[in-house]
């Protein structure tokens, strides 16, 4: 029944758009299980206790302030999907006038797409920290998929509290970054205006997606360091039985993952962390958060993969 549901919503579709968000939201949850979110006492509390400790160790870790925001939410995979579906819309809104010749059908096809994209993501992300991009607000969200976290902690054969911890001290790196730079979030909804802009006039603005790549690279690869830093456990097994997970999928999980740039996601968290950790040992963890001091100290794609060359214009 539920992908019966989830395809008469996506042949539903209907609007003046190109994407019908309403028939997306709708045959995502259909195709995808909600999960449980029956949670007791000590798991609430040990979120809670988890998300504190993990501000307290990259406050003292990465020496600079911040907090966390104010929205903290433990959700599960349809809460994930709704929240999310927010965000997809914003990004695309100024696409709105890119239906085509047959309206219609490319409505179908976008609505199914996007529903296929947000049903994948839906059973697989952990842990999230949203920046909402622009959204009419400053605030910022942290959001844990509990029933995701309790299935991969049991595929992994590890105990849930621990991964859960995990999790959570890195999400929290993501908001330390933010609250050290506030002018982040500006920058990456700049360039990612630069680039939608240019895809509503049929061009592909190379630069602003550059750029958009270089920024998030630094963003994983900083939020890395800091993991490795401020965790306060063992965690050696965790990231390889993740990775291990990751290249055991299946030919189909494997090819939603490249259409949706979730591998181009993983390069960025290796190259990324390379250069942090190569900053690190030449100057110290906290000269290493430099990087956010202002827009300028980002590194360019070449200093990436030369750290002393960043180094020495940045310090």
């Amino acid at each position: 029944m539920g992908l019966y549901r989830s395809m008469r919503a996506v042949t539903g579709a209907s609007g003046d758009g190109p994407v019908d968000w309403t028939a997306v939201a709708e045959a995502a949850k259909a195709s995808t299980e909600p999960g449980d979110l029956d949670l007791s006492a000590a798991q609430r509390e040990g979120y809670a206790s988890d998300v504190r400790d993990a501000r307290a160790r990259v406050r003292e870790v990465a020496g600079v302030e911040f907090d966390v925001p104010e929205t903290v939410e433990i959700q599960n995979r349809h809460h994930w999907i709704d929240a999310n579906i927010d965000t997809f819309g914003r990004v695309m809104a100024p696409l709105e006038e890119q239906v085509g010749l047959m309206p219609g059908l490319a409505r179908v096809a976008n609505t199914g797409s996007m529903s296929l994209a947000l049903a994948f993501l839906g059973n697989n992300v952990l842990g999230q920290y949203d920046p909402l991009l622009l959204a009419d607000t400053d605030d910022h969200a942290l959001y844990f998929v509990h029933p995701n976290i309790g299935k991969v902690a049991g595929m992994l054969n590890v105990e849930e509290p621990r991964f859960r911890r995990w999790i959570a001290f890195h999400e929290v790196t993501h908001a330390a970054e933010f609250g050290a730079a506030p002018w982040l979030a500006d920058e990456l909804e700049s360039d990612l205006e630069t680039a939608i802009a240019a895809l509503t006039d049929g061009r592909l603005d190379r630069d602003a997606l550059a750029s958009l790549d270089t920024t998030m690279t630094a963003v994983e690869g900083y939020a890395e360091l800091l993991m490795d830093e401020a965790f306060d456990g063992e965690y050696a097994d965790l990231r390889r039985k993740l990775d291990e997970r990751r290249s055991g999928r299946g030919p189909v999980a494997k090819l939603v993952r490249r259409l949706l740039g979730l591998g181009m996601k993983r390069r960025q968290y290796e190259r990324g962390k390379e250069f942090f950790e190569a900053v690190a040992a030449e100057r110290g963890v906290e000269a290493a958060g430099a990087v956010w001091d202002r827009p300028e100290n980002l590194p360019t794609d070449a200093e990436l993969d030369d750290p002393k060359q960043w180094l020495a214009r940045v310090q």
